[in-house]
């Protein structure tokens, strides 16, 4: 089959999905908003080979492949062969590699089977100052909370089973990264992060220094969450979280640790954009856009919950938009959840502008 640049012949029982194509669209545009001269890239879970490969192709990344697995190492061989590339391919698990490699990559892209957690630790031994990490979790039942005391052992952090979960779920996993490369004397930088389907996705700048680690420390924090009214509170300190809710007097859940800053660069967005291919997958593209002009503030409104914790009818999304906006707020939508509103307003701005538009419709 051919993806972008890239043809590759799939070995049977390998695992390869067609259907994460436009993800892989959206990384090599990522390296090559990003690239640098003579920049290099590892592949530490390759299968097939298709991102490593499709990053030589697309991006100009010199490739390294760490294959695990015998058979799919033998099928990123024969890829590679296939596209007339020479580059390092090595049967080795990524702890092993990282162990014994003397180096650091400009580019790591970790796409494994289930949780990323284990093999974040030993990414940090290859990487260096201004090194991006490319990292999918599809442990997402655990990072959404369905078991949550998976989360706690994986990710040692409590984490939502609500309308938030998806981007608790980025802000746990980058919080996890957060924690790892701070014993490596990094901070993190997110650029890019993405929750659809089955996965989750986040591309972090490393920063090297004991400074750029203790400031990214101090972006991770708690949020408390109410189930009767949706309102939510953000705090750095777990002690500061207040259990009751300000607005309906109801117990505040309280989740995290997770990361509460900024999950993406509106800078690297827009380059990432201007970077995608015509030929690229036009779904993925729209996603690109939607994040674009998502609001920083962390997580969001979803207005079929509030309705019915008002015990209300539905409300149109855009007259609600329009009606928080009169008001003097910036209001976007969140790419998890098309029923969402974000921005800087809070539970008692929402309440009173659906309150407004469902009176209107009587």
């Amino acid at each position: 089959m051919k993806e972008g640049k890239a043809e590759i012949e799939i070995f049977d029982g390998v695992f390869f999905n067609p259907k994460m194509r436009g993800l892989r669209d959206i990384s090599v545009s990522y390296a090559k908003a990003n690239y640098g001269k003579e920049n290099n890239v590892l592949d530490s879970t390759s299968a097939t080979g298709i991102r490593g490969i499709r990053y030589y192709l697309e991006a100009n990344l010199m490739p390294t492949f760490l294959e695990i697995n015998k058979k799919a190492y033998s099928n990123t061989i024969h890829n590679l062969k296939l596209n007339k590339i020479e580059a390092n391919a090595l049967n080795k698990s990524i702890q092993e590699f990282a162990s014994s490699y003397d180096g650091a990559f400009d580019f790591i892209d970790l796409d494994p089977f289930g949780s990323a957690a284990p093999y974040i630790y030993d990414l940090m031994k290859v990487s260096k100052g201004n090194t991006r990490l490319m990292v999918t979790a599809t442990d997402t039942a655990v990072l959404c909370g369905a078991h949550s005391n998976a989360c706690f052992r994986e990710y040692f952090s409590i984490p939502m089973h609500n309308e938030l979960c998806h981007e608790a779920g980025l802000r746990i996993l980058l919080y996890f990264i957060a924690r790892n490369a701070a014993q490596f004397n990094f901070g993190i930088e997110p650029e890019l992060s993405i929750a659809n389907m089955h996965y989750m996705r986040v591309f972090v700048k490393l920063k090297r220094g004991s400074s750029e680690a203790i400031s990214s420390l101090k972006k991770c924090g708690y949020v408390a969450h109410c189930p009767n009214c949706r309102n939510f509170n953000v705090y750095e300190q777990y002690v500061k979280a207040k259990e009751k809710c300000e607005y309906c007097g109801g117990k505040m859940l309280i989740y995290g640790p997770m990361w509460i800053s900024n999950i993406k660069s509106d800078e690297v967005v827009e380059k990432v954009i201007k970077n995608y291919d015509q030929d690229y997958d036009k779904n993925a593209l729209k996603m690109l856009e939607l994040i674009k002009e998502e609001s920083n503030a962390p997580f969001f409104f979803s207005l079929p919950k509030i309705t019915k914790s008002l015990h209300i009818g539905s409300v149109s999304r855009e007259k609600v938009v329009d009606e928080l906006a009169s008001m003097g707020f910036e209001v976007s939508m969140s790419h998890t959840d098309k029923n969402s509103i974000k921005g800087n307003f809070g539970i008692r701005d929402v309440v009173d502008a659906v309150k407004k538009v469902y009176a209107s419709k009587a």
